[in-house]
């Protein structure tokens, strides 16, 4: 038998402090308020990222770190020398990997040239720059606080500072996006010079300020055959300027080996760690996840204790939902000889309905037809709820 290959293994940092909440974000973030007086701060943030990861090395072992990512939140408020340290304490406990991608989140208001020399300095080949688009009624739906033209000046800034790989974010299908306002975002993002674009629709989450004023009748909710349309126009426009879509949000420069190598390894079945406030990890076939709030989380290890809030081992009926749910997304698809008979027939059904690529799916992968990428959801979900044939 052939010795098993150990998958790729990366860090994933998050970053819990925002100058501002956005109206549209549930993640796991705080403004400077919401931690006035629970003895949270950046410098003790820090030190527990750094106890967490000794307990990440003596758990795993000295497995070679071939992608970090730190994400937030808002990295950015951190500053380059601290982010540095963040990636001091990284190599401190871990091999990085030859040729290793560092990535960080930024927001542009928060990013200037020194910012951006002080990341190349510090190692990091990545940045992902939130721009959500360049009208500015759009930005004030989304209460997001930068100007409109900011993140494209971030990025030229970016890449004049050495990054190797700039990502513009966009969020489409906003209340009150017209198809014009989605075509000037484009046209700033390719003004921008990047190599690579994520875009994704706006989801109304729950408990958000932007679910308030939906309910309220404030906003209308978003329309999902406008943003279908909108997502045709990204794909036209991206395409026509040589980036292609390698999932189904993100497209990239393929020659200049643009993917987001990080989240590859979370949609192809990886390892990472994640360290930090309410972060995930998956190693192994186990999921776990630390508690939220920075305070806890800091307390936790300063005591000497683990920060887990959670874990689940995952079955073999878990994971295989989940690598039909993550491969069938992305451009290079979903081999065949990963499905059950009920799933390789429901593939076959979408196949003839024009969901699937019928030359990929002759030579055993199964791949979204551009009507496919619109409807991923429902090929997800019949290749899953297929019945066993008889």
């Amino acid at each position: 038998m052939p010795p098993s290959i150990e998958p790729p293994f990366g860090v994933y940092v998050h970053v819990p402090f925002c100058a501002s909440r956005c109206g549209y974000c549930d993640f796991n973030t705080y403004t400077a308020s919401e931690l006035d007086g629970s003895g949270a701060s950046p410098d003790g943030w820090l030190e527990a990222v750094r106890a967490e990861l000794a307990l990440a090395a003596r758990t795993v072992g000295p497995r070679p770190v071939e992608t970090v990512f730190i994400g937030g939140g808002t990295p950015s408020l951190l500053g380059a020398e601290r982010l540095g340290l963040v990636m001091d304490a990284i190599r401190a406990e871990f091999p990085l990997a030859p040729g290793a991608e560092v990535t960080t989140e930024s927001n542009p208001e928060s990013t200037s040239p020194e910012f951006f020399a002080g990341l190349a300095a510090a190692g990091f080949t990545r940045v992902s720059l939130g721009m959500q688009s360049a009208a500015q009624h759009v930005l004030a739906v989304l209460d997001r606080r930068h100007t409109p033209g900011r993140a494209v000046e971030a990025a030229k800034e970016a890449r004049a500072a050495g990054i190797g790989h700039v990502n513009l974010d966009l969020i489409y299908a906003t209340p009150g996006e017209t198809d014009d306002d989605l075509h000037r975002s484009l046209d700033a993002v390719l003004d921008g010079g990047v190599d690579h674009v994520s875009a994704y629709a706006l989801i109304v989450e729950d408990g958000t300020a932007l679910a308030r004023r939906v309910r309220r009748g404030e906003l209308p909710a978003p329309d999902d055959d406008v943003a279908a349309t909108r997502y045709e126009i990204l794909d036209s426009r991206l395409s026509e300027a040589g980036l292609r879509w390698y999932e189904v949000s993100n497209w990239a420069v393929p020659d200049r080996d643009a993917a987001c190598r990080h989240n590859l390894g979370y949609w192809r079945d990886g390892d990472w760690w994640g360290v930090g406030p309410g972060a995930h990890s998956h190693v192994d076939g186990a999921r776990w996840w630390n508690v939220k709030h920075p305070a806890r989380y800091a307390a936790a290890l300063t005591a000497g204790r683990t920060p887990e809030a959670g874990r689940e081992e995952l079955t073999d009926s878990e994971r295989y939902t989940e690598r039909v749910m993550l491969r069938l997304r992305l451009a290079e698809g979903l081999p065949l000889d990963m499905l059950d008979a009920a799933g390789r027939g429901a593939v076959a059904v979408a196949v003839d309905d024009g969901l699937l690529e019928p030359a990929p799916f002759d030579a055993g992968r199964a791949v979204l037809t551009p009507r496919g990428r619109l409807l991923a959801d429902r090929v997800i979900t019949d290749v899953l709820t297929a019945p066993v044939p008889r």
